[in-house]
């Protein structure tokens, strides 16, 4: 089933209706559209980039660094920059080889950093494995951060404060409460522990009190725990790891993977961490791969990036205020 087709079988604790911006239909589950969501997001964005430029006379770039060729990145990247362009921002690739140096790699995320032109800097993942992650993300100036990976921002994500979060976790937990679904006190399974999607899910749930379970690629009998699950959210990167078998009726997918597969006709096609096919008539709701989770992460991404910009052009500001106080 592709992503354009949305029905309307109710989601547990779920309110449905034209607000959701999902069709309807007269059987199958209820599919949790991004899209719609994205586009609301979108056109608000459109203006409140219009007055910064307005404001500080000029259109914040987003600096998107890519290392080395791998197809879900690419497909994810060239997305992004296709927002950009839609709500007035810059967008800027930034490819690299995947036979670069981490210290090569650091010392052209430090140009971005003092760029004062770019406003969010994102490294796509994954990295080549001669590069250690952890000396890329430290690298990253937090206030340009826009995805939440640097240390200074997820310690805030954990403790509960006030920063950037990572925008794919934040997508997928946004879907459901946009979309009307309870999620307070709910049996909440999260299958993925990256640093990047799955831990932040999961920590994001549980401010909204879920009961939550992170599974991993060491968990015995996945399926045993994915049964128990009223929301389930599959973060792992593995194309149909999660089948029909494996969900409980009237459960609650959020399928957060983009995975480029070949079909029986040898055209390249995306799908999602869950086999849609086996866990359609299971569900009662499922986010589309394409159109679910990705649509709305990239909106929200550029929310963060207006939030960057507007933080560094008030600091600037401030601080030539205050050397020109000083200069009298």
């Amino acid at each position: 089933m592709s992503g354009g087709r949305e029905a309307t079988a109710t989601a547990t604790g779920a309110t449905p209706g034209p607000a959701d911006g999902v069709a309807t239909a007269t059987e199958g589950p209820r599919l949790l559209a991004g899209s719609p969501i994205a586009a609301q997001i979108r056109a608000g964005l459109t203006t409140d980039f219009a007055a910064f430029k307005e404001r500080w006379g000029y259109a914040p770039t987003l600096a998107v660094v890519m290392v080395g060729a791998n197809a879900p990145s690419a497909v994810y990247l060239q997305q992004i920059l296709r927002t950009c362009e839609k709500v007035g921002v810059k967008g800027r690739l930034v490819e690299i080889g995947s036979d670069v140096t981490a210290d090569a790699l650091c010392n052209e995320i430090e140009r971005l950093n003092g760029d004062p032109a770019v406003a969010g800097i994102i490294v796509q993942m994954p990295l080549p494995a001669h590069i250690p992650l952890h000396t890329v993300i430290d690298s990253i100036d937090p206030a340009k951060d826009i995805d939440g990976i640097h240390p200074r921002n997820a310690g805030l994500l954990s403790l509960g404060y006030d920063g950037f979060l990572p925008a794919t976790a934040q997508a997928a937990v946004e879907i459901l409460k946009r979309s009307g679904i309870e999620i307070a006190g709910k049996r909440v399974v999260v299958v993925g522990r990256s640093n990047v999607v799955g831990k932040p899910a999961a920590l994001l749930l549980l401010r909204e009190h879920g009961t939550v379970s992170i599974l991993h690629s060491k968990t015995r009998d996945l399926g045993q725990y994915t049964r128990d699950a009223e929301i389930l959210v599959v973060a792992a990167g593995r194309p149909g790891l999660v089948t029909g078998e494996m969900l409980s009726p009237g459960v609650v997918v959020v399928d957060v993977g983009i995975n480029v597969v070949a079909g029986v006709d040898g055209a390249e096609r995306l799908v999602g961490d869950v086999d849609f096919e086996s866990a359609k008539d299971i569900v009662s709701a499922i986010t589309p791969v394409p159109g679910g989770v990705g649509p709305l992460t990239n909106a929200l991404l550029l929310t963060h990036l207006m939030r960057a910009a507007t933080n560094q052009a008030e600091s600037r500001a401030a601080r030539a205020k205050v050397g020109v106080g000083h200069d009298a």
